[in-house]
């Protein structure tokens, strides 16, 4: 296989960026599994990016799988929905990984429930058409998209029917699905183009009809050319292209995807709109099949545990609400000398403090580190040696932003453009100083609207 289909007019890779150990053969090889069903879980009412939802349900009420728990009225947003058929219980509050509290249902589990086998061919299984799919209006494919509560699914859990508005003054082109998953350690996108490339396929065309995009370009790095073969293999007969993209991180990041394959610029502080894009992740896509052809919501994803603090690594499909203790208590506990619980991959995630924290829609994985791989140098000071500024894939100056939160300097944050950081880590990944360069950019951009 080329490294580049030879239609697509990018180089494959961007400028800058880092070679991370990829440790993606703990988990990569294991199928997914479905987690049995658990006794309760709790269900987050905002787990995606903007207004929170409301309850929709009491306590003691009983709530079938899929039913609507809460909703909100708000343009940006995504209802949520029962992922265990139950009892509704009185609402509480979790804390997520990133350190935002925020409102839950808990459902505590009874009856019978859809699990196992059965659950994964309801999700991903069964015939994926891929003709006659223009038939479906772009505007019902969108409300299909938010009634289903589809959010992004590759971390960021932007509400994938705002995508799909079209806007007159910046059309689309190109939908681009992005099946790149850089992280280090995970695999759930990977074992989903594996597995089930048949409704990512199904799901990026409609996809790219509700968006107005005549192109479809499903982009893949080349240390899963595997993955590659089979989603070109289900791709067969449409205009869906497979882009192989060189492995790099982040090349996940949709400004770097779009420059690799497309040869398109997201310029500093805009969106994949302004260059004619729209960028959804493969297991949205699946997503979305599944919500415009059999109208289910969004309950489960699948979700890699990993690492080599944790004694048997899974790519699991797991209800929304689970507790990350229980997915780790699935995969056999955790090793002797494991160290750290990360939400996510090492590279963007955020170390877990509480294992009770439920699964949110945009939970790719969690990855459990030894104290081998979390021992680092002590933090010394900056000495300017500007590696920080030579790996950024924005062209941004990390440490000068990163010196702005800390000492408090907004206007200085600004001029530096402290927004536009898309926290990859690659800066802290090769400060020669161990500066925690991305947790004080974080820090940085959560104190700036309250100044």
């Amino acid at each position: 296989m080329s490294a580049m289909t030879n239609t697509l007019p990018g180089s494959g890779t961007f400028a800058r960026g880092v070679h991370p150990p990829e440790r993606k053969g703990l988990s990569g090889p294991k199928a997914i599994e479905v987690l049995p069903t658990p006794k309760q879980v709790a269900i987050p009412l905002l787990q995606h990016t903007g207004a929170p939802c409301e309850p929709a349900v009491k306590p003691r009420d009983a709530v079938a799988l899929g039913q609507v728990i809460g909703t909100s009225q708000a343009f940006i947003s995504a209802p949520v929905h029962a992922s265990v058929a139950g009892v509704a219980q009185m609402g509480s509050v979790a804390t997520l990984p990133n350190g935002r509290h925020v409102k839950t249902v808990p459902i505590k589990a009874e009856g019978a429930q859809l699990e196992g086998e059965a659950l994964l061919v309801d999700v991903f299984g069964g015939d994926w058409p891929t003709q006659g799919l223009h038939t479906h209006e772009p505007k019902a494919i969108a409300q299909a998209v938010r009634d289903a509560g589809i959010v992004g699914l590759g971390g960021a859990a932007f509400p994938t029917s705002v995508k799909f508005a079209r806007n007159e003054a910046k059309p689309v082109d190109v939908l681009l699905v992005n099946g790149c998953e850089c992280e280090p350690y995970l695999t759930a996108d990977y074992r989903l183009m594996m597995e089930y490339p048949a409704p990512i396929v199904t799901g990026a065309l409609l996809a790219a009809h509700a968006a107005g995009a005549k192109r479809v370009v499903i982009a893949i790095e080349d240390n899963k050319r595997d993955a590659a073969e089979k989603v070109r293999a289900a791709a067969g007969g449409t205009h869906v292209e497979v882009a192989v993209l060189h492995t790099k991180y982040p090349m996940g990041g949709e400004r770097q995807t779009i420059l690799a394959a497309l040869k398109r610029e997201v310029p500093t502080g805009g969106l994949p709109l302004d260059v004619g894009v729209v960028v959804i992740n493969v297991g949205t896509a699946a997503a979305v099949a599944r919500a415009v052809l059999r109208g289910k919501p969004l309950t489960h994803r699948v979700v890699s545990v990993t690492g080599a603090g944790v004694r048997e690594p899974k790519n699991l499909l797991v209800p929304v609400g689970v507790s990350y203790g229980e997915l780790i208590d699935f995969c056999g506990g955790l090793t002797d000398d494991a160290a750290r619980i990360v939400a996510g991959g090492p590279m963007m995630g955020f170390t877990l403090a509480d294992l009770s924290t439920p699964v949110t829609k945009g939970t790719s994985g969690v990855t459990v580190l030894t104290r081998d791989d979390v021992r680092r140098a002590e933090q010394t000071n900056c000495v300017r040696c500007g590696r920080c500024v030579d790996v950024c894939p924005l062209r941004l100056v990390p440490t000068k932003m990163a010196m702005a939160a800390k000492f408090r300097d907004w206007e200085l944050a600004k001029r530096y453009h402290l927004q536009a950081c898309c926290e990859c880590g690659c800066c802290g990944y090769a400060c020669p100083a161990s500066i925690p360069l991305v947790q004080l950019i974080r820090l940085g951009k959560a104190q700036i609207p309250k100044e």
